[in-house]
């Protein structure tokens, strides 16, 4: 069981997720409160969640807004609980559970969507109320049986038969961008079915030249010329990366697995001050919001935040893909390796410095 039913046990494991995303989520809520407080309540713009879980007593839920970065905290009384705001456009939210197992919404304008689940079984959660979500809800449920191979060419059917729904670019980032092993030429082949099938979404469009960018940059390249300036004002650019070992490190406040890959790189930067360079863009909407969490971790590098998100014209120079991505070169900028997990890029980062 992912939440217990016992109270007291619950109010710890709240508090311990409370702890540990307490500097990330006071940013997102300065954020997101104006909006929530005065948005018009236009019927044809509002769009409204409302979860109910059985053998859950309390609980908290973080709901991440995977397009724009914005993140909400949703308090779970009863096995229940409600959420509203007023959206434009179609996007999509992952509804994070307590175990940080993720849980896709398809979030349009003027629907109301109804989640349902079991504490006990997380995976067989249904979210209904919109087309989009019930064949994402279709998706999930056929593949919760299946070994890894199958669900990534179960994933590739649903994209080539569904490439005009906003599940295909979310498939599309989960198992072939954001995999162990990202297939690049496969992402940007099943990118340019749903460009031809969605040629206005504005999402869509800059994956795929992200995608056109990662194609110009494998693994034996060259990272090409860059210059950016930090959250510090100081000018950032090759001239940074001439130590035996230079990352890239894109990543964002809101995304836990980048916290994680972020937290790695700033130990091995401790212990190899002189031979290991690393170079953090971030994601996020502002720069204080990445500020703050480097300096909470005592983390001291080069962060480049230009407020642009996936607009920025860097991450689009350096063919970085998803969060957390990263770019890994010798003391010339050929680059040894890319788009690694947090393990594999530790990995390989000691093995280099050994």
């Amino acid at each position: 069981m992912i939440v217990s039913t016992n109270q007291r046990n619950a109010k710890r494991a709240v508090k311990r997720l409370r702890s540990f995303t307490a500097h990330l989520l006071s940013f997102y809520l300065f954020i997101s409160l104006p909006f929530f407080l005065f948005s018009c309540g236009d019927a044809d713009t509002r769009f409204s969640l409302n979860g109910k879980f059985k053998n859950m007593d309390m609980a908290e839920f973080y709901l991440v807004n995977l397009q724009e970065g914005t993140i909400d905290t949703l308090g779970v009384q009863n096995g229940r609980f409600s959420y509203e705001t007023n959206i434009n456009d179609t996007t999509v939210l992952a509804l994070i559970f307590p175990n940080y197992s993720e849980l896709p919404i398809i979030a349009e304008p003027g629907h109301d969507i109804d989640i349902e689940g079991d504490a006990s079984h997380l995976k067989a959660t249904t979210v209904n109320g919109s087309e989009s979500n019930e064949l994402m809800t279709a998706f999930r449920l056929k593949v919760n049986d299946m070994m890894p191979p199958d669900v990534v060419k179960e994933a590739e059917t649903y994209i080539r038969e569904h490439a005009e729904s906003p599940v295909a670019p979310y498939l599309l980032r989960r198992y072939f961008l954001t995999a162990v092993e990202p297939d690049y030429p496969k992402a940007y082949e099943l990118c340019t079915v749903i460009r031809d099938a969605q040629p206005t979404k504005v999402s869509v469009v800059q994956l795929f030249n992200q995608l056109e960018g990662l194609k110009a940059l494998r693994a034996d390249g060259k990272l090409p010329e860059f210059k950016a300036t930090d959250t510090n004002g100081h000018e950032v650019s090759n001239d940074d990366m001439k130590s035996d070992v230079n990352v890239i490190c894109l990543w964002a406040s809101w995304n836990f697995d980048s916290q994680s890959m972020i937290r790695h790189l700033g130990i091995l930067k401790k212990n190899n001050p002189r031979r290991l360079s690393v170079i953090y863009v971030c994601l996020d909407a502002t720069p204080e919001e990445g500020r703050h969490y480097l300096k909470a971790d005592s983390i001291e590098n080069h962060n480049i935040c230009d407020g642009l998100m996936w607009d920025s014209p860097l991450v689009g120079q350096l063919g970085l893909a998803y969060v957390p991505d990263n770019i890994v070169t010798d003391s010339t900028g050929t680059i040894l390796a890319r788009s690694m997990s947090s393990v594999k890029l530790r990995e390989k980062i000691e093995q280099l410095l050994n």
